[in-house]
């Protein structure tokens, strides 16, 4: 299947490393421009110089702007008014236990994982919708089906945004915009190995070996028993960008790795 995005501006959230640059890396191979994005000036011109490498003729964007909030998502709409493609990629994500989870950080993770998504594709879908053409995907987790016990807090972002997806697939019935959620499992992105460098030194094992051994021990109904890679997920999210996905759309895609027990 060849895909050609040629002619489409894509804008990726949250895309300065990690599974956003994989995701507006594989979309510049296939020929779109690029609107990478994230909170620092620095992150995103390195971002963008990486990109360059890999693909010297691509058009690329660099919009700084921290969606956390309103104004951030009024600075970015500015600096980019219409797109042809919205990836809904910013988050954040951590542990701690219910009972010590305060307002504030519940309306934190509010704000960026739901809030941002919604702001954007308010801003966004009307233009796609008159155009006939468009595509937005929401990056959800297996979490949102698996809600962790330690992130409850984050597996509520999550569902959340399945359903927003859901309801604006709907909304937008018989358009020509798609709107789809894909749910990650465990991969091998910046933050995971990050995580895993004081363990790489301490043990000598490869960034492989230990994220096979964190699935196997946190995952283990894994049915590939392995992470992901971020290119994986990528290649997801580029097939649900794509013309030929044109009939798929309200749909929660898992590239889990099989770790949700669910045949549906």
């Amino acid at each position: 299947m060849d895909i050609r995005l040629d002619g489409k501006r894509a804008l990726v959230t949250a895309s300065s490393g990690g599974i956003g640059f994989a995701i507006a890396k594989e979309l510049a191979a296939s020929g779109a421009e690029i609107v990478l994005n994230g909170r620092s000036e620095k992150t995103v011109n390195a971002a963008k110089e990486r990109l360059l490498r890999d693909y010297p003729n691509a058009s690329i964007i660099a919009a700084v702007a921290d969606l956390s909030n309103a104004n951030g998502c009024d600075i970015l709409c500015t600096q980019v008014p219409t797109v042809d493609i919205l990836v809904n990629n910013a988050g954040i994500y951590g542990p701690e236990d219910f009972f010590e989870t305060s307002d504030d950080t519940w309306e934190r993770y509010w704000q960026t994982n739901v809030m941002s998504g919604v702001r954007l594709a308010r801003a966004y879908l009307p233009a796609m919708q008159q155009q006939g053409w468009g595509r937005v995907v929401f990056i959800s987790s297996e979490s949102a089906l698996n809600i962790p016990a330690d992130m409850v807090h984050y597996g509520v972002s999550k569902t959340a945004q399945l359903a927003l997806a859901r309801g604006l697939a709907k909304r937008l019935a018989g358009s020509g915009v798609t709107v789809n959620s894909v749910l990650p499992g465990p991969t091998i992105s910046d933050g995971f190995e990050s995580m895993m460098a004081e363990e790489m030194a301490r043990t000598g094992k490869s960034i492989d070996t230990l994220a096979k051994e964190f699935v196997m021990g946190n995952r283990p109904s894994s049915v590939i028993q392995r992470a992901a890679t971020v290119e994986e997920v990528a290649n997801m999210v580029v097939y649900v960008c794509s013309t030929q996905a044109s009939a798929t759309s309200g749909a929660a895609l898992r590239v889990d790795g099989g770790v949700v027990d669910d045949i549906v």
